[in-house]
């Protein structure tokens, strides 16, 4: 198992969600109020926004969160465990929003990022939204990948061929004969 990765202990699924929302209002202060707040004081310059885009930044913003807190429900009870790496989940979690993607979790959290960028239009949460996609990539690719891999082996690979990491599929309709 890889350092600093261990599954959780935890048995009871209403402590799971406790724990999972504690750590989703940790994560969620941080990187998506004080990072962004950090970002826009540091670069305040504001960068020219069609109207539409507060609209498309509010749907972003709540659907990313609806679709952050579906990812917890799934880790808490299908995965058995929170997306904090010393609690992580003891089984794969391959339902829900991770049939569709792999990293929904993450999708969701720069779903808010990019709205909060889109919404407040500064050149500084631009570039934190910039940096956060890129760290949440690099992330996935070297730390979260090859751990899941290693917990998980076959089962992780075979989801993995199954399950495209970013961006959903799309199903082609098959033709009726």
């Amino acid at each position: 198992m890889s350092r600093g990765i261990r599954p959780s202990t935890t048995r009871s699924t209403a402590a799971l969600w406790a724990k999972s929302l504690l750590n989703a209002l940790l994560f969620f202060a941080i990187f998506m109020v004080a990072a962004p707040f950090g970002a826009r004081c540091l670069l305040p310059s504001s960068l020219p926004a069609p109207g539409w885009l507060h609209g498309a930044a509010a749907v972003l913003f709540i659907a990313g969160m609806a679709l952050w807190a579906v990812c917890l429900d799934v880790f808490s009870r299908r995965g058995r465990g929170t997306p904090f790496p010393l609690d992580a989940p003891r089984e794969l979690a391959t339902s829900g929003p991770f049939a569709i993607v792999r990293n929904p979790i993450m999708v969701a959290e720069l779903a808010v990022i990019w709205a909060e960028a889109f919404y407040l239009s500064t050149l500084g949460v631009y570039l934190y939204a910039v940096v956060a996609t890129l760290a949440g990539w690099l992330a996935v690719i070297f730390v979260e990948e090859p751990e899941l891999r290693q917990r998980f082996g076959a089962r992780y690979e075979e989801y993995c061929s199954r399950v495209p990491r970013w961006l959903p599929r799309l199903r082609t309709r098959q033709s009726v004969r």
